[in-house]
């Protein structure tokens, strides 16, 4: 086992003004399970080919362990990959593909063997081993290439979206046998995906990149409840983090008929307006007046709870993808599925918990800091007043 190192590294194809990886500087501990995940073009697969030597490093540099592998070839690194499309030989037996590095390596015979049926035991792999793979199914392929890169005994694994060729059902319960697997192995690996959900279910941390910046890497819960930035929280998150921009005033911020007290430096470095993040399930239907006015668009019952899809009548929506203020006022909020608005109502929301409302800087989306504290509580005139 290893940690390895992202060190400044950078990766500019020919022909590009911006690096598809800019500057990476990360760190993974010896066995722990990290997730690079991000938008299609954020650089994550990039930077796990550069890990891998499959990409080259025009700018800084990237350990495994002490030793500095930016310029050694592959087969000299002491990785195994997990591709996404598995990579099998279609005319060789289960036991021949998971064998096969260690043939070409010159390991004797019947230390491959021994090997194979060691990670064929640990994958479910055993009634499996005299097949082709054509004979199996897309979960059992999966497993195939994850045991060619369990018997090689790697310092670290690699895996690049190994899940998204897998219909959904059966994705969650692989997802579950990788978590287990690495957690069992402790080996360190190094895991890239564009589904968040995947992210924060699998990774011991998750680092989030986009166009080729690492916006923040941490673990998932503190991900989840403190994001650093407006793209963070926009990413993170299913549904997304409701992202509205409203004034600022001398009491606070004019959320609808509600007004969230803060802190006055953060008034002060907010600007006139402020981004406001609130994830769905931290908002309530309030009185008529009481707070932000949304009309319904959608209803999606889901039994105990329903995601209530409206357009809200104050404020404007933040697109955070790219960071900047873009006009719209969708809204989600969860509500009880056995009593929802109706499609076409105005209801009010508000947020339930002062906690779990994210306050970022309009213009560049960075985090304005935990500035909203105190009850909930009824203000004069009908609002509602975050103090």
């Amino acid at each position: 086992m290893a940690t390895v190192t992202f060190d400044q590294a950078s990766r500019l194809y020919p022909g590009s003004e911006k690096p598809a990886v800019d500057k990476l500087s990360l760190e993974v501990g010896d066995g722990e399970f990290l997730v690079l995940v991000g938008p299609s073009g954020s650089g994550k697969s990039t930077a796990l080919r550069m890990l891998a030597g499959l990409e080259e490093v025009t700018d800084g540099r990237i350990m495994i362990g002490p030793r500095d592998v930016t310029d050694i070839p592959p087969k000299d690194r002491d990785i195994a990959m997990v591709f996404q499309n598995y990579a099998l030989y279609p005319h060789m037996s289960v036991a021949d593909n998971m064998g096969f590095a260690l043939k070409i390596a010159g390991v004797n015979k019947s230390e491959i063997r021994e090997r194979v049926l060691k990670a064929a035991k640990i994958l479910d792999l055993e009634p499996y081993l005299e097949r082709k793979p054509k004979a199996l199914s897309g979960g059992q392929r999966q497993r195939v290439a994850m045991g060619r890169a369990i018997v090689r005994s790697p310092q670290v694994f690699l895996m690049d979206e190994p899940l998204s060729n897998l219909d959904a059902k059966l994705r969650v319960q692989t997802r579950t046998q990788i978590a287990k697997l690495q957690r069992d192995l402790e080996v360190t690996t190094v895991y890239v995906t564009h589904d968040q959900v995947e992210a924060m279910t699998m990774g011991d941390r998750v680092a989030v990149l986009n166009f080729g910046e690492l916006r923040q890497v941490d673990t998932p819960r503190r991900m989840y409840d403190h994001p650093n930035n407006v793209f963070v929280a926009g990413f993170i998150g299913s549904p997304a983090m409701n992202l509205l921009a409203f004034p600022v005033n001398e009491a606070g911020i004019a959320f609808g008929g509600a007004t969230i007290a803060v802190e006055r430096d953060a008034l002060a470095a907010a600007g006139a307006e402020v981004t406001v993040g609130v994830r769905p399930e931290d908002l309530d239907l309030a009185e008529s007046g009481q707070g932000l006015p949304v009309i319904v668009d959608v209803v999606e019952e889901l039994g105990a709870d329903a995601y209530i899809y409206g357009t809200a009548q104050a404020g404007h929506a933040v697109e955070a993808g790219h960071e900047d203020t873009q006009r719209g006022t969708a809204v989600i909020a969860r509500t009880d599925g056995r009593n929802p608005p109706e499609i076409g109502q105005t209801i009010y929301v508000r947020p339930n918990n002062p906690e779990n409302v994210h306050l970022f800087h309009v213009t560049d989306g960075h985090r304005l800091g935990d500035k909203v504290a105190g009850p909930v509580t009824s203000s004069p005139g009908g609002a509602t007043l975050l103090k």
